[in-house]
């Protein structure tokens, strides 16, 4: 089967582009990604030396996660852990809002909007994601902000009588969030709506099907490996985070990427660091896991 897939790959792309693909690929791979998380993997091993020198092996950095520091008065580390599982809900909830949002929209460009319109919908998508992360962020924290837009509008409509305070209250944060990841939600459940038969839909309406059972018969079933694929994208960036938390976070909404990057930088202390990213990374994966296994999803699907 190996030979075969490599002989029909060759046969499709050719002797030298073939091999480039396959060279940057296994770089890509191998390189940026798999020998990175090996050598975090053996720094969390790793005892924290001040010094520089490399410690032995050990599992007291995963240890300090649950436990704390040795002789602590507490028990448990309730500190991080509160700020780990408040990191892993709070993107399992970036991921269902961002769902809700853009299933709609994918819908509407793969299903009602053609030509021009389609091509400008698409369009107004795409442009504000041409400016920076960090100062999208930075706009949203002025816009949510007490002297912001968005209290100005209430106010002004009697809504509220005083500003309210969205960056304590963690809802710029989410929207925040939810905001930087739309595309990666929007796109592979276009990808995958647009190649639906139109006139399977036609059919249902004709037959008297509501709206919703449509959708949820037809369109949502025919559309899992593309909300499969966004849905992992969007969780695992949004449990990832730094720039949005940073930015938009309240005093009490600390991510757990945060403390990741106080090991790493303020503290100095690497091995602590990594074991910290080695837990956030291998949880988000089982969680990504365990949906896929609940909803009954295959890597085939998310690859499509």
């Amino acid at each position: 089967m190996k030979n075969g897939f490599l002989k029909n790959f060759y046969q499709h792309n050719g002797k030298v582009m073939g091999t480039a693909l396959l060279v940057i690929i296994s770089f890509w791979i191998g390189v940026l990604i798999i020998l990175p998380q090996l050598s975090m993997l053996d720094y969390s091993l790793r005892e924290y030396l001040p010094s520089g020198e490399v410690g032995d092996y050990t599992l007291k950095n995963y240890r300090h996660l649950i436990y704390g520091a040795e002789g602590a008065s507490d028990p448990y580390n309730y500190v991080d852990l509160k700020v780990f599982m408040r990191t892993i809900i709070a993107a399992i909830c970036v991921t269902i809002f961002n769902l809700i949002l853009c299933y709609p929209i994918a819908f509407f460009l793969g299903q009602v909007a053609k030509g021009m319109k389609l091509r400008v919908f698409a369009l107004l998508l795409i442009i504000p994601y041409w400016i920076n992360e960090i100062l999208r962020a930075f706009a949203l924290k002025i816009i949510f902000g007490a002297t912001g837009m968005i209290n100005a509008v209430l106010i002004g409509m009697g809504i509220l009588d005083e500003p309210f305070d969205f960056i304590r209250a963690d809802i710029a944060l989410y929207a925040g969030l939810g905001y930087a990841y739309i595309l990666l939600m929007v796109f592979p459940m276009y990808n995958v709506i647009e190649s639906l038969d139109g006139n399977q839909i036609e059919a249902a309406r004709d037959l008297g099907a509501p709206w919703w059972r449509i959708h949820a018969r037809i369109v949502i079933p025919y559309a899992k490996p593309g909300i499969s694929s966004g849905a992992t994208m969007v969780f695992m960036l949004s449990a990832g985070a730094l720039a949005a938390p940073q930015i938009l976070g309240g005093p009490s909404s600390l991510w757990f990427t945060q403390i990741i990057y106080q090991w790493f930088n303020d503290g100095g202390n690497w091995s602590q660091g990594a074991a910290y990213a080695i837990v956030l990374l291998t949880s988000c994966i089982i969680i990504v896991l365990a949906f896929m296994k609940l909803f009954k999803v295959n890597m085939g699907d998310i690859g499509k």
